[in-house]
């Protein structure tokens, strides 16, 4: 078995975050004990779940030589963000392909990528990092050593940060005394989903892990379940775990989407603000906060028991909260 020591990583993170029960949410929902992993608190660049994928993609581009990370997602990607506070605090050079058109005010995660230094490139409709390659094309011929940063950095050298993250988890609750049925994150590009998998399977755990998916799939689109078991089983393959994925190992839970990405509805806007009010934690408005909203309906539906523990894996995004400011107070009080 390959160890995840043996493997190139550039340390970007403040690690271990935190693990703690939420009290008080539990009591309110009337459930399971629920707890929550703060990635949000990995520490670059206001954090997020992509520092840890970034650790190891990072490694990887540093051990080919790269002199410039490219990589994409919408106007307020919490990844693009932590892309290029990645490459300034490595020394490199960042291009992002953002989906969208330059806005007239500058907020959220847009604002820390000029600030961090970052080359951004309005790509219109296309928001999933579908220039990357030309843009590369371009820096190639000026003479840069580009290395692509995946959508999501969902690859299996990115998924690797999530294995990772699954030993420093069973190690803080053995060291608690303490035992998660399940784990549920938001599910978007597939990369923490399959890390987590192979993860679990590394640490040789029975959690459940269960993904709330984020976004509406696209008629041209790969299949996700397939997406994330491919991930996982090159996640494996690397780490010589003698394990194959299969379908019946993903739980994706796909009827949270709403009206579509980063579209805040009713259920957001009410995860949101119970987190807040009741545990003094912020959630995004649309990961984690659609994430969260799908553990509480599933709470309310009664398909956890009061014996369960389940871990809600808080993975980042604060600050696009300031530029959904409107959607989120919207009949709040």
């Amino acid at each position: 078995m390959t160890a995840l020591q043996e493997l190139p990583r550039q340390p970007l993170g403040f690690l271990p975050t935190p693990l703690v029960e939420l009290k008080r949410l539990s009591r309110f929902l009337g459930g399971p004990r629920i707890w929550i992993k703060r990635d949000d608190q990995t520490g670059l660049a206001f954090g997020g779940n992509k520092t840890r994928k970034l650790e190891f993609l990072l490694g990887d581009a540093l051990a080919q030589g790269a002199d410039t990370l490219v990589t994409g997602g919408a106007a307020q990607s919490n990844h693009c963000r932590q892309t290029a506070a990645a490459a300034a605090a490595s020394g490199l050079e960042c291009h992002l392909a953002l989906g969208g058109t330059a806005p007239d005010e500058i907020n959220g995660n847009l604002l820390l990528d000029q600030l961090l230094g970052a080359h951004v490139h309005w790509c219109g409709e296309k928001r999933k990092g579908e220039d990357i390659p030309l843009i590369c094309e371009r820096l190639q011929a000026a003479g840069r050593k580009p290395y692509i940063v995946p959508y999501g950095g969902s690859s299996a050298v990115g998924a690797l940060g999530y294995a990772w993250a699954s030993q420093e988890l069973f190690a803080q609750l053995a060291e608690m005394g303490e035992r998660m049925s399940h784990m549920v994150f938001a599910s978007s590009s597939g990369g923490t989903h399959a890390g987590l998998l192979a993860g679990r399977r590394l640490c040789a755990q029975e959690c459940q892990v269960v993904g709330i998916r984020i976004d509406q799939p696209a008629a041209d689109e790969p299949d996700f379940v397939e997406t994330i078991l491919s991930l996982a089983n090159a996640v494996a393959a690397r780490l010589e775990l003698g394990a194959t994925f299969t379908p019946d190992d993903v739980r994706l839970r796909s009827e949270y989407t709403g009206a579509g990405y980063g579209v805040v509805g009713e259920a957001e806007r009410e995860a949101v603000s119970m987190l807040a009010r009741h545990e003094g934690i912020l959630l995004d408005p649309v990961y984690t906060g659609r994430a969260m909203a799908g553990l509480i309906d599933l709470i309310r539906q009664k398909e956890f028991s009061p014996r369960d523990s389940v871990l809600f894996w808080h993975t980042g995004g604060g600050p696009a909260l300031f530029a959904y400011a409107e959607a989120l107070l919207r009949g709040v009080r």
